[in-house]
């Protein structure tokens, strides 16, 4: 396996690395890449796993309703991100492709890095200043007294003007294709944030100010390390990295439309949130949020496939390499539709099993597993609209989703208010699969007409039908036919059955994994792109 800091080294030749004879090393960069994002991810969910069932015991449902709020007003944090993260990582990945770009490469991370670090801090500053309006006029609290609140938002104003910097310098990081490192780190900070906080509310306070000054603390350590690995691990220059304002001409096109859809997107994301967290109890968003966290859960795997499968685009877009380019993308395609597919459909069809196994709570299983339900079907919809999307932007076409992400922000707030006044937690989570379900029509169909104009049934039938008609023939025998044991010991086994032959079906079932099954039985030469 061919070591990722040498074939991406900014001082080695980078133009070959495409070329027909060296499409071994991006397989097993590729290889490297998804095994360090889908390590890291399952470590990070496992942490979600063991630790948020703790938080609720210890702080209570409606405590944890803050933590859902502190996530959702992170994600919204995002608008500020100018698309700057998601620059740095394409052009970075875009730089090392060419020799000689070790000065121009180190003095983007700099100019870029001042004003990122200047807007995390106003971040915080806003948060602070506006949490009294939130606690005393937004939240609806019954047991924790608004004051209480108060302090409690204050606390993450602080953690977010720490934590908001992960994103740019993991942009960074993974530009450099340096996702082992990443993954390496993000997993032990994860064990610790989740371990330190449940030892703190068990030990020292069991209270939500004691849980969120925990995370100000890891959040310090952790954007810290990042930021030291990201320069340590950047080409070495024979002058010092400084602010160039030029730099700025190059990238404004694709930052500002990166802006716009990360605003539009981070919005349409947070949308149910910050309407439900007004229109229900605290009580009842603290299940919505817990249904959340099983969404979350999915898209790990969606991020561990597409930062995996992104720079390689980026690359083959720069080689104009277009029958690379196509076959790489139907086939990291029919991967994600794999990856997450099975997952997705064992989820929906077994919400409540799965949430009596997390939870270990009857009451908690029965109030959210329908939301749980409604949300991964959403959230599996939007995840396949992933690799389209990775295409758009390697060839730094961001018009049409910017387009299609303010259309559907128009559409969703009114729909949420309604569907939320109407049918409560239930009816603003249905709003998240009509959102996505117009993505998939009408996204792929005009991408198509510009991108890859033969390939869009392509991706329908082959890449994204098959895949789903598999696992759901597979896990609807299940839920058929079979019916499910009462003993959770049992029940625990059953759901690893069912969720082992949905998966192994799918990926039988799926044309590139087949191939790819086929290739280490046989052992041919095989080769992604």
């Amino acid at each position: 396996m061919a070591d990722v800091s040498t074939a991406f080294d900014a001082r080695a030749p980078r133009r070959d690395l495409l070329c027909h004879g060296m499409r071994g090393n991006l397989m097993n960069i590729i290889k490297k890449n998804l095994i360090a994002n889908f390590g890291g991810s399952i470590c990070i969910a496992i942490t979600g796993v063991i630790f948020v069932p703790l938080y609720i015991h210890f702080l209570g449902i409606e405590a944890y309703g803050l933590v859902g709020i502190f996530a959702s007003l992170l994600a919204i944090s995002g608008l500020f991100d100018m698309g700057l993260s998601s620059t740095l990582n394409r052009e970075i990945a875009r730089l090392t492709v060419q020799d000689g770009n070790a000065q121009e490469i180190r003095d983007l991370v700099r100019t870029l890095e001042i004003p990122y670090w200047a807007i995390g801090m106003l971040i915080g500053v806003i948060v602070i200043v506006l949490s009294p309006t939130i606690a005393y006029h937004w939240v609806n609290a019954k047991n924790l007294s608004p004051k209480t609140v108060q302090n409690a938002i204050m606390i993450m104003g602080l953690s977010f003007a720490f934590q908001w910097p992960i994103s740019f310098y993991s942009g960074g990081l993974m530009g450099l294709q340096r996702q082992v490192l990443l993954n390496s780190i993000n997993a032990v900070m994860a064990a610790l944030r989740g371990l330190g906080a449940v030892l703190i509310l068990w030990l020292i306070s069991p209270t939500i100010n004691a849980f969120f000054t925990w995370q100000i603390i890891i959040s310090i350590v952790n954007t810290g390390l990042l930021g030291f690995f990201l320069w340590h691990t950047l080409p070495h220059a024979s002058q010092k990295a400084t602010f160039q304002k030029q730099l700025l001409v190059g990238i404004w096109r694709f930052a500002a439309g990166m802006t716009g859809i990360s605003i539009l997107a981070t919005i349409i994301l947070q949308m149910d949130k910050i309407i439900l967290s007004k229109m229900l109890t605290l009580e009842m968003f603290g299940y919505y949020a817990l249904a959340g966290v099983v969404g979350m859960f999915l898209y790990r795997i969606i991020g561990s496939v597409y930062f995996a499968i992104y720079p390689i685009f980026i690359q083959l877009v720069a080689s104009d390499d277009l029958e690379g380019l196509k076959n790489f993308y139907h086939k990291s395609s029919q991967f994600m539709s794999v990856m997450i597919l099975p997952v997705s459909v064992v989820i929906a069809m077994f919400s409540y099993e799965i949430m009596l196994l997390w939870t270990q709570n009857s009451v908690t299983a029965e109030k959210c597993h329908l939301l749980v339900s409604i949300l991964i079907c959403g959230t599996a919809l939007n995840g396949l609209m992933n690799i389209p999307y990775a295409l758009q932007l390697a060839n730094g076409w961001t018009r049409l989703i910017l387009y299609t992400n303010l259309i559907s922000l128009l559409i969703e707030v009114p729909v949420i208010i309604y569907m939320t006044g109407k049918y409560k937690a239930l009816g603003g989570a249905s709003v998240w699969v009509m959102i996505n379900c117009g993505y998939v029509l009408f996204e792929i169909y005009f991408m198509h007409k510009r991108l890859l104009p033969y390939e869009k049934w392509r991706w329908y039938c082959v890449d994204i039908g098959i895949p789903l008609g598999a696992a759901l023939l597979a896990a609807g025998i299940f839920r058929l036919t079979v019916p499910t044991p009462h003993n959770k010991i049992m029940l625990g086994g059953y759901i690893f059955i069912v969720s082992t032959i949905t998966w192994a079906v799918t990926v039988v079932a799926t044309p590139a994994t087949r191939l790819w099954i086929k290739s280490v039985i046989l052992k041919p030469r095989f080769c992604v792109v």
